[in-house]
């Protein structure tokens, strides 16, 4: 996609304003509208986009502790290039265009803060390598008769679910809710975030998506933007989605799962294939399939704050709620952490199941795909495939339980700095870091109820 074709885009679709952001380490969209004068300037020269957003958490609250920016460097600008090849326009806004844009250092090198710039990094590893990843995301979501205001009047509490009752694979929700569901499936389209799958899961106004696969950086644009994108959507019907890992205590979590392959790079005359596939092996995997397995299964207990990256994420690690508790793979099993799909030559693949909806998809499938890389790289051979409940195995590593522990596990690990970076990783445990201490801090409904009249 170039200046041309961008002009041709601008003019088929009377486009007269743009809109531009990136992503921060949380998975927010920070962006802002530009005039037509201005990207044009921009797509040429880059632009300044204050680096402050990588020095405040998810409630723009600064942190104490970052050494990518702060108060001693004055929060300037970071210097932001709009990749042209993300061109979309906005449902709601039919004459706006939106890009992302990635964030660089004055030298032209990626900003150690960028996620998007990280998930880069690690596909052009694995182009070295002569391979080219392949992802996809599914995110269950809840939805709400709620608006921002209704949100914040209640607390956040007692919220009227867009449906009653569990009820999962539910035709007649779906048909009942039939307005709001094509307008995900439509605009969604619309928006280059083409869903293969809707439906409503377990619980009461909870829905799940499947995002079609794509190669890795667009995969992650789809499943952020997705993510993004559905908040919008749904304000404008009138309702409030939430992509926490676990909303409420006496509900099921949302899953955030992550599937995977790796294809040969395309050469003159030969068409890409699936290198997971191997017809002759056990699950239809092959050495390599193994071996990319091999590392995430070794590497999964200390990269854990990567992909489950709140407060929240680990009120889903608990028994009976679908969220793997072990270091295990299976076989199209569903209690391990990775699932592995024995399919075709283009079917076979691997679903990461530790992730929950609140990932940062950028960081997450950066994640998945470096760990990979390093199992192959090492020539590592994964354990034996788990068979039942994977959770309830006591010879498995276990995964940890909170973000204050699996932090501390990030920051010692020599093989999280080697495969994505020793900036980015302390980077990355600085704010979870901050975020541990945050809500250590803060006094709960939980403890006021249990403690403040029997103390």
């Amino acid at each position: 996609m170039d200046v041309a074709a961008i002009k041709v885009l601008f003019e088929e679709h009377k486009i007269r304003k743009v809109k531009v952001g990136g992503f921060d380490v949380d998975g927010v969209l920070r962006g802002k509208y530009v005039s037509l004068d201005k990207f044009w300037s921009a797509v040429e020269s880059g632009f300044g986009f204050c680096d402050v957003i990588f020095g405040w958490d998810v409630a723009d609250v600064l942190y104490d502790n970052a050494k990518v920016t702060g108060w001693s460097t004055g929060y300037p600008d970071a210097h932001a290039t709009i990749d042209l090849s993300t061109f979309r326009v906005l449902p709601a806004e039919r004459d706006t265009a939106a890009f992302l844009v990635d964030f660089v250092n004055k030298d032209g090198t990626a900003h150690p803060a960028c996620p998007r710039s990280l998930l880069r990094r690690m596909i052009s590893d694995a182009a070295t390598r002569g391979y080219q990843p392949t992802f996809s995301a599914e995110f269950e979501f809840w939805v709400f008769k709620e608006t921002p205001q209704s949100l914040q009047e209640k607390d956040f509490r007692k919220l009227t679910p867009l449906s009653p009752g569990m009820f999962g694979y539910s035709w007649l929700r779906e048909e009942q809710n039939q307005a709001f569901c094509h307008a995900i499936l439509d605009e969604m389209q619309a928006f280059d975030c083409a869903i293969e799958g809707l439906h409503t899961e377990t619980g009461p106004g909870v829905y799940e998506v499947a995002l079609r696969y794509d190669e890795a950086l667009r995969a992650a644009d789809k499943a952020a933007l997705f993510k993004t994108e559905m908040k919008s959507l749904a304000a404008r019907h009138g309702l409030a989605v939430t992509f926490m890992a676990k909303f409420n205590h006496d509900l099921p979590g949302s899953s955030g799962h992550i599937h995977q392959s790796l294809w040969s790079s395309a050469r003159p005359g030969a068409a890409p294939r699936n290198v997971f596939f191997d017809d002759k092996a056990d699950a239809k995997l092959s050495t390599i399939g193994r071996q990319y397995l091999a590392g995430q299964v070794a590497l999964m207990p200390e990269l854990t704050a990567l992909y489950s990256p709140t407060i929240n994420s680990y009120k889903r690690y608990v028994p009976g709620v679908w969220a793997p508790l072990t270091a295990s793979w299976g076989i199209e099993n569903r209690t391990c952490a990775i699932r592995a799909i024995p399919g075709g030559p283009s079917s076979t693949r691997l679903e990461y199941r530790q992730t929950a909806a609140d990932i940062n998809p950028y960081i997450a499938m950066a994640t998945c795909l470096a760990a990979g890389l390093y199992g192959i790289d090492e020539k590592l051979e994964p354990p034996a495939p788990a068979s039942g409940d994977a959770s309830s195995r006591t010879d498995l590593a276990p995964l940890p339980r909170t973000l204050k522990d699996a932090t501390a596990l990030l920051a010692k690990s020599e093989r999280a700095h080697k495969i994505l970076g020793e900036a980015f990783v302390d980077h990355y445990v600085r704010t979870r870091d901050w975020e541990v201490r945050q809500h250590e801090r803060f006094v709960t409904d939980w403890e006021l109820r249990r403690y403040f009249e029997s103390i």
